[in-house]
């Protein structure tokens, strides 16, 4: 079975050079895509390609849309089978380990094995702080466990190509893209442990903290903007609910006024998600019915919870609405995003 090395580079230094000198020694196939990176680095690709295929892209289009020629490439020249491990072009990946992670997935073929740093060390604030947000935002959303989501040191084999080729992502987000879709798709990710390289701070990383930030996150900005949205008409809702059946008894305006508020919301809540959030191609008959279960599921939690905060604790009406509103977020995100609102596995005739 062929092994290959994709390396995407964009303004790369000498490092790219010693890496493919070192991966030359080994049985990995080299393939370097430079993304545009300009006639000053000429001279640094025009030496790789004694060691390596390089494929060109005359405007930088962004790390995916480079992953993804180089997909291309592969599946267009190489007809037996094969493994690819993807690997950064400024030295914080090892060729040792390149090949640790082709040898766990000969041993693990149709699985995605991603290389797992070690975060307990001293490494960049910002990239420490930044896999741990991503880690938490892919547990919050899949209910799946990765350590390491932004390691871009990462082998699948030939089985894979057309499913990493329709992932959508141009730029970096497309790496948490695929986390994402390999969950949807029910391809399994494993992990293996790998040297945790740092080389003067990450200084040089072209990861745009704010524009790249905001692309890999978006997904949970979408929901939780729908989410403000139909919070701020249920609260408004409860209140306005709450003035009109004082009468009925603490409790039983409480409750009252929650159901009532909560049917509203949720149904706006489910046509926003649907529609702008998940964007799901499923039946809309079969994710109504999976719907109004999980909101009758939530709502008999929620009402019970708001209940006994107001009646029990003594906590404000209002108050125990917010604090029982954030506390069943993370739970109505989850089960919606893996039960509810799922998309159809990707087929070729959803390449891109």
């Amino acid at each position: 079975m062929k092994m290959i090395a994709l390396i995407p580079a964009y303004e790369p230094d000498d490092r790219l050079i010693t890496l493919l000198k070192e991966l030359e020694n080994t049985a990995l196939d080299a393939i370097v895509i430079d993304d545009g990176s300009g006639w000053k680095y000429q001279e640094i690709f025009d030496e790789a390609k004694n060691y390596a295929t390089v494929l060109i892209h005359e405007k930088n289009k962004g790390k995916g849309a480079a992953l993804k020629s180089g997909y291309e490439y592969i599946k267009e020249n190489y007809k037996e089978k094969y493994v690819i491990v993807t690997m950064d072009s400024d030295g914080q990946h090892t060729v040792q380990d390149a090949m640790k992670l082709c040898e766990k997935l000969l041993q693990n073929p149709e699985k995605l094995i991603i290389g797992k740093r070690n975060f307990s060390k001293e490494v960049p604030l910002r990239s420490k702080f930044g896999n741990a947000c991503t880690r938490v935002v892919y547990r919050l959303v899949t209910g799946i466990r990765v350590y390491d989501t932004q390691s871009g040191l990462r082998a699948f084999d030939n089985s894979l190509t057309d499913f990493m080729i329709a992932v959508k992502g141009q730029r970096y987000e497309y790496e948490m893209n695929v986390l994402m879709e390999c969950q949807k798709n029910k391809i399994q990710i494993m992990e293996e442990d790998i040297e945790t390289i740092y080389i003067d701070n990450n200084s040089s990383s072209h990861f745009n903290t704010l524009k790249d930030s905001f692309r890999i996150y978006k997904e949970i900005l979408k929901f939780s903007a729908s989410s403000l949205i139909c919070f701020c008409l249920d609260f408004s809702l409860y209140l306005i609910f709450l003035s009109t059946t004082g009468g009925l008894g603490t409790l039983n305006s409480v409750r009252l006024s929650n159901i009532s508020a909560r049917i509203i919301s949720a149904l706006v809540n489910f046509t926003l998600n649907r529609k702008y959030v998940f964007k799901s191609n499923g039946d809309v008959f079969q994710a109504g019915i999976k719907y109004f279960l999980l909101c009758m599921f939530i709502l008999t939690i929620n009402t019970a919870m708001l209940g006994f905060l107001v009646e029990y604790i003594n906590i404000d009406k209002s108050v125990a609405k917010i604090i029982t509103e954030l506390s069943l977020f993370a739970v109505s995100l989850a089960i919606q995003k893996m039960m509810i609102f799922k998309k159809n596995p990707i087929t070729k005739k959803e390449l891109i």
